[in-house]
C-alpha cells in the first residue's frame, strides 16, 4: 500500500468544508417569484406611481431627490441594480422583463441603474457600435417595462473601458485605457459621444421616446469610476510605471501653465531633476504613487482641473442631446481629490464595500470581518465625501458573500442612509433579484459575491431595506455637521488623504457633508485644519443644546447613538440597534444579554444574526399593527463549499445549489398582549404557512429558522 505524498496530505489539512452538515439546511424553494399580496409584496405598502413631466425627479431647494410637481417633499429611492452580463444570463426576453420589473416592484424597488450596457450591447461584435439588434431590443422593452411599474432609470453613460470599439472579448474587464483617455484626448470623447448618441438618442419603440428625453431617465453617470488615479491604480501592473506615459505631456502642459519657467517650477518642488526643464516639457510623473511630495500634490491638482473640465464637457453633449435630468460621474474614492472633483457636479454618487473581494476564482480572500468593528467605516467614508445641498446617490455598496457578518448590510446601510438624508441606495449585484433558482448561466449556478439574487441573507437584508430606508421608518437627522472646504490648498502630499476616521464617526450621530468654506470665517462644523476630534464637536453640539444632552454618545467607548435616538451603534459589543414606532431590529455578533428595543425584547440566541420586527399592515405602528413581518437571518451557503482554511477567508470552491441557510434560534418577547397571536413561516417566494408558534395573553416565544416547510428568514406574526 502506498503512503500518500507530503503535498498531497497537506492539501487534505489546508482544505477545510464548509461546517458540518448538521448546521445547515438546504433551501426548498424553486420559484422565487413573490406571491402578490403575501407578506413580501410591498406593492400595496410602498406602491409606485406612474412617471409623467409631474413625476419626473429633480433635486428640490435643499438638494434632496423630489418630484417635479412637489420639489419641497423629499423622496426616498431603494434602487435595483441590473448589472448583467451573459455569464448572469443577460438582459431577460420579452416575458421575463414584464415579470421581473413586476417582482421589482413588489419587492419595493422604485428605481434601477443599468450597468455595462454598452459591454451587453457590443458582445461578441467586432465592428465599432455595431449593437446586438436582440439584446438592444431587449434593453429597450425592459426599460419601457419598469416605467410602466413606476421604477425610475439611472443609466451608466459608460461601464467598460472598451466602450462600443469592436473586436473585444474583455468587455467587464479592467482592460483598456477608454476611461482615461475620455481626459485627454479628441478621438475618445467623439467616440463616447457617439455611443450616447447611438444608445440614450435613439427612440425607444416601446416607449416611442427617445431614452435621453424620457422622464424615466433620473440620472446619467457619465462614466462608472472614471476618476484619473483609481483608473491608473487599476490599470497598474508591475512592469509598468505607476502612472501611464499618456499623462506626461497634458501634466507638462499643466505645469507650464501654472509656474511657466523651470526655476518657479524647482522652487516650489526642490526636488526637480537636472535634466527636467518645464520648457521641454521633460517633467517626469511621479515613480511611485504612493510616494508623498509636492510632485504628487500637483499631480493631484491637476487631476482636479482635468475632471472638472472632462466632467462638464461631457455633461454638455448630455444637455445638447435634449436630456434635462441629474448627472454625477466619478462615483468612488472618497479622497480630497476626487471630493473636489465632483464639487460642481448635479449630484453626488458613491461605490463602497465591506470586505471586498476581486474574483471568483479559487484563491480568493476576504477577511470575515464584521463592519460593526469598525464603526461601519465603508459607510462613513462615503458619509464624508457628499457635497452638502446637493441629491447623493449611493450607485453601489454591498457586504459581501461569503462574509459570516453580511446579515449586518441590510440594517447598517439603509438605517444611516435614512439618518443621513441620502436619497438612494444600490445594493450591487448581477440583479437584487431571481426569478427561480437553477437557472442555467455560469453566475446563477451558486451564490457568489456580487449576486444577492440568490442569497437569502442579503434578500433579506434588501426586504428590511425598503421598510427601514425607503418606506422612512428612520427618521433623518435634524443636525448638520459640514465639513468645510477651501479647495486646492486642501489638497496634501499623499494622493490618499480623505476626511478623518476620527471625525467621520459624526455620521453616527448627525448628518456630515462637504461644505464650500465660507471667505467670512463665519462657518461652523468642522473647519480646516483638521485638528478636532469627533468628541470635541459633540461636547460643543452639546453645550449649544443642538445635540441632546443626554444622548449617550460615547467616542471613547465606540458607543454612538444617532440624534434621533432611533439608532444606536455599539462597537465593543458588536451590535447595532435601530427602535422606530414601525420597525425595531438588531444585528448582533454577540448577545451576553438581552436586547430591549422598546416593544420587542431578544433574550438569546444560539449565534450571530440579524432579527427585525416592522409593521406591514394600514396601522403603521408595532403597537397597533396586527399584521408584524419578522426577519431572522443568519449565514447562507452553497452546498459543497470548500475552503482553503479553517476560518473560511480563503475560497477554495464555491460548491453550487442549493443554497444551504445556518440554523438558528432566537427568543423574543413583544410588549403587547393579544386574545390570540400566531407566527407562521413564510417562504421565500411569499408562501405563509401554517403557524410555528401561537397562544394567546403574553406574546413570547422561541423562533427558529429551521422550520418543517424549509429554513427562511421570514415570518408572519398575526394578533
Amino acid at each position: 500500500m502506498r503512503r500518500p505524498s507530503l503535498a498531497a496530505a497537506l492539501l487534505c489539512t489546508w482544505l477545510s468544508p464548509a461546517a458540518s452538515a448538521s448546521e445547515w439546511v438546504p433551501v426548498r424553494e424553486v420559484s422565487l417569484e413573490v406571491r402578490a399580496g403575501s407578506p413580501l409584496d410591498f406593492s400595496s405598502l410602498l406602491p409606485n406611481a406612474s412617471i409623467d413631466a409631474d413625476s419626473r425627479l429633480v433635486a428640490g431647494p435643499d438638494g434632496r431627490l423630489a418630484f417635479a410637481k412637489a420639489p419641497e417633499q423629499p423622496v426616498r429611492m431603494l434602487c435595483a441594480s441590473l448589472a448583467w452580463s451573459p455569464a448572469s444570463g443577460g438582459f431577460p426576453d420579452h416575458d421575463g422583463a414584464e415579470r421581473y420589473a413586476r417582482q421589482l416592484a413588489m419587492h419595493g424597488y422604485n428605481i434601477a441603474r443599468l450597468h455595462f450596457v454598452d459591454a451587453s450591447l457590443m458582445f461578441g461584435r467586432q465592428k465599432d457600435f455595431d449593437f446586438d439588434p436582440e439584446t438592444l431590443d431587449r434593453v429597450h422593452y425592459l426599460l419601457a417595462a419598469l416605467k410602466r411599474n413606476g421604477i425610475y432609470w439611472i443609466i451608466d453613460g459608460l461601464s467598460s473601458p472598451r466602450g462600443a470599439y469592436g473586436g473585444h472579448d474583455d468587455r467587464w474587464d479592467a482592460n483598456g485605457d477608454l476611461k482615461l483617455r475620455l481626459h485627454l484626448d479628441e478621438e475618445a470623447v467623439a467616440h463616447w459621444s457617439k455611443l450616447q448618441h447611438t444608445f440614450l438618442a435613439s427612440v425607444n419603440p416601446y416607449t416611442g421616446t427617445a431614452t435621453i428625453r424620457d422622464d424615466a431617465l433620473a440620472l446619467v453617470i457619465l462614466a462608472n469610476e472614471n476618476g484619473m488615479e483609481f483608473d491608473s491604480v487599476v490599470r497598474e501592473r508591475p512592469e509598468k510605471p505607476a502612472y501611464d506615459e499618456a499623462l506626461a505631456e497634458p501634466f507638462n502642459r499643466w505645469l507650464s501653465a501654472r509656474y511657466g519657467t523651470t526655476e518657479a517650477l524647482a522652487s516650489a518642488w526642490g526636488d526637480l531633476g537636472a535634466d527636467e526643464r518645464v520648457e521641454t516639457a521633460s517633467v517626469r510623473l511621479p515613480a511611485k504613487r504612493y510616494a508623498d511630495g509636492p510632485r504628487m500634490r500637483d499631480l493631484q491638482a491637476f487631476f482636479v482641473e482635468t475632471e472638472r473640465a472632462s466632467a462638464a464637457r461631457m455633461s454638455q453633449v448630455l444637455r445638447d442631446l435634449g436630456y434635462r435630468g441629474l448627472i454625477s460621474t466619478y462615483n468612488n474614492w472618497p479622497t480630497v481629490q476626487t471630493a473636489l472633483s465632483r464639487r460642481d457636479l448635479d449630484a453626488v454618487t458613491m461605490n463602497t464595500y465591506h470586505d471586498w473581494v476581486g474574483g471568483y476564482s479559487a484563491g480568493s480572500a476576504l477577511t470575515q470581518a464584521s463592519s460593526l468593528a469598525d464603526g461601519a467605516s465603508y459607510m462613513r467614508m462615503i458619509a464624508a465625501a457628499r457635497w452638502l445641498g446637493k441629491p447623493f446617490i449611493v450607485s453601489e455598496y454591498d457586504h459581501l458573500f461569503w462574509n459570516r457578518y453580511r446579515y449586518e448590510a441590510g440594517l447598517t446601510m439603509p438605517a444611516y442612509a435614512a439618518l443621513q438624508g441620502w436619497d438612494v441606495i444600490c445594493r450591487h449585484g448581477h440583479g437584487p433579484i431571481a426569478l427561480a433558482y437553477g437557472e442555467p448561466f455560469p453566475h446563477k449556478k451558486a451564490m457568489l459575491p456580487y449576486a444577492i439574487a440568490l442569497d437569502p441573507v442579503a434578500r433579506a437584508g434588501e426586504t428590511l431595506s425598503a421598510l427601514v430606508f425607503r418606506r422612512g421608518d428612520v427618521t433623518t437627522s435634524a443636525i448638520t455637521i459640514p465639513f468645510s472646504v477651501r479647495g486646492e490648498e486642501d489638497l496634501g502630499e499623499d494622493m490618499q488623504v480623505r476626511e478623518p476616521e476620527r471625525l467621520t464617526d459624526l455620521a453616527l450621530v448627525g448628518r456630515i457633508g462637504l461644505l464650500r468654506a465660507d471667505p467670512s470665517g463665519g462657518e461652523s462644523g468642522v473647519t480646516q485644519p483638521r485638528d478636532r476630534d469627533a468628541g470635541t464637536i459633540l461636547a460643543a453640539l452639546r453645550d449649544e443644546h443642538i445635540l441632546a444632552t443626554e444622548n449617550r454618545t460615547d467616542t471613547t467607548s465606540g458607543f454612538y447613538e444617532s440624534d434621533t435616538g432611533q439608532v444606536l451603534l455599539d462597537r465593543r459589543a458588536g451590535q447595532l440597534r435601530v427602535s422606530t414606532p414601525a420597525t425595531e431590529a438588531a444585528a448582533f455578533s454577540s448577545l451576553r444579554e438581552p436586547i430591549d428595543l422598546g416593544l420587542m425584547r431578544i433574550g438569546q440566541a444560539d449565534g450571530n444574526g440579524l432579527v427585525a420586527l416592522s409593521a406591514i399592515d394600514a396601522q403603521g405602528t408595532l403597537s397597533e399593527s396586527r399584521r408584524l413581518l419578522l426577519i431572522f437571518a443568519t449565514d447562507a451557503q452553497n452546498t459543497g463549499m470548500v475552503f482553503r482554511d479553517s476560518e473560511e477567508k480563503v475560497i477554495e470552491d464555491f460548491g453550487a445549489l442549493p443554497a444551504r441557510i445556518r440554523k438558528g434560534y432566537v427568543d423574543l418577547e413583544l410588549a403587547r398582549t393579544a386574545a390570540r397571536w400566531s407566527v407562521s413561516p413564510v417562504g421565500l417566494d411569499g408562501t405563509v404557512y401554517p403557524p410555528a408558534d401561537s397562544g394567546s395573553g403574553r406574546v413570547a416565544f422561541r423562533l427558529s429558522n429551521d422550520t418543517p416547510y424549509g429554513p427562511t428568514p421570514y415570518f408572519l406574526v398575526e394578533m
